[in-house]
């Protein structure tokens, strides 16, 4: 039988920070990433008593942690000083500017989505790291206000047009040039029909007997 779950103390203190529209652009997913950067800063003892909800970052600790809860303050306020300009890493950026992960590495690739730089992380539970691009927060906001997602994907549409219509044209040159040539099998058979005319020949004059 699993062991039940003991009761969070009621909170005794808390502090609430609004986080500003120009750190979230609009996203709980980039919120949520907020508050694992802030919770990155503080001893793993108080990492629970952070929380957020909409963009509000929200400490809540019990009656007794009276000298926790000011050094986790003071701690939370260091952080979010320029939180705005944390670089956005693949998951916010695609769930800012509502895109498909396809859609992020091809514009990575042709340099439409610029990268602010990469970043390594080491996975919870394992040896392996991982690295990835990130994003400049100003530049992933002038996309956004700028509407160059529907930009990007209108010239990918006619890219992608334009690529099915050569490979069309390639292919009924193909067939085109495939039907001008000889068949080099009719020119076999008539040459070993020639062959076995002039051995017929040779039989009945005996001349290799």
């Amino acid at each position: 039988m699993a062991p039940k779950k003991k009761p969070d103390a009621p909170a005794k203190f808390v502090a609430e920070w609004t986080l500003p529209a120009a750190a979230t652009l609009g996203s709980s997913v980039r919120a949520h990433g907020i508050l694992l950067e802030v919770r990155s800063k503080v001893p793993s003892t108080v990492k629970k008593s952070l929380s957020v909800v909409a963009s509000t970052l929200i400490l809540k600790m019990p009656e007794g942690q009276e000298a926790a809860f000011q050094s986790t303050s003071a701690t939370v306020e260091r952080v979010l000083q320029g939180i705005e300009n944390l670089p956005v890493i693949p998951r916010e950026i695609e769930d800012i500017l509502t895109i498909k992960t396809s859609e992020r590495h091809r514009w990575l690739k042709d340099g439409r989505l610029p990268s602010a730089g990469t970043r390594t992380v080491k996975l919870r539970g394992r040896a392996r790291k991982i690295t990835f691009h990130v994003f400049d927060p100003r530049r992933v906001e002038e996309i956004l206000d700028s509407d160059l997602v529907a930009t990007w994907r209108e010239e990918d549409a006619l890219t992608a047009a334009e690529n099915r219509r050569k490979a069309a044209w390639k292919a009924k040159l193909a067939r085109a040039e495939k039907k001008a040539q000889p068949d080099p099998s009719g020119d076999r058979q008539a040459e070993e029909g020639h062959k076995l005319i002039g051995w017929a020949e040779f039989e009945r004059e005996g001349l290799l007997r």
